[in-house]
């Protein structure tokens, strides 16, 4: 099985995230499902970088994403995002996820990874097929990221499939 350095990437994020996700369970109290509805602090985000791992040129890589999420004390999350997809096109993003704490250099400084999954919608007309699954306008999509927080401030770097990635830039409240 032939498999690209993108794939690859995507594989060990996910991965990391799952191992992450079991050693935080067994740690910490309180992270049963269902998550609860506590909010501790909103994420206000915005797109500073994308780039395509296959540049066409009608890709877009100005995204002009706008983020908002809602953090719960037990890190777990619930957004949504507005933003111009690759093609130019107004989308939306609706999703659920969590945070895996990977390490904390200090008190202010944490290194963690982020999976969020949810419903995209956006890619129309002749652009609907240019994702999987989207029926009806509306496509499944799984985010996994990695990112630094220090302290109001916070950064990601999201994978979006094998298309491409986006560096994010955000406040907490």
């Amino acid at each position: 099985m032939d498999i690209t350095p993108r794939k690859g990437i995507v594989a060990a994020l996910l991965g990391m995230a799952v191992s992450i996700s079991t050693a935080a369970s067994a740690e910490e109290p309180g992270l049963d499902w269902p998550p609860t509805l506590a909010l501790e602090h909103v994420l206000v985000q915005t797109s500073l970088y994308t780039r395509h791992f296959n540049p066409q040129p009608d890709h877009n890589n100005q995204q002009d994403l706008i983020s908002l999420e809602l953090h719960n004390p037990h890190r777990w999350l619930a957004g949504t995002a507005w933003f111009k997809n690759s093609f130019d096109q107004p989308s939306w993003y609706f999703y659920a996820g969590r945070e895996f704490p990977l390490w904390r250099p200090s008190d202010d400084v944490t290194v963690r990874a982020k999976l969020t999954a949810g419903l995209l919608r956006g890619y129309k007309d002749e652009r609907q097929d240019n994702i999987p699954f989207n029926h009806y306008g509306i496509a499944p999509a799984a985010l996994p990221s990695i990112g630094v927080q220090w302290g109001r401030f916070e950064s990601d770097l999201i994978l979006f499939g094998t298309a491409g990635m986006m560096v994010t830039g955000g406040i907490r409240f």
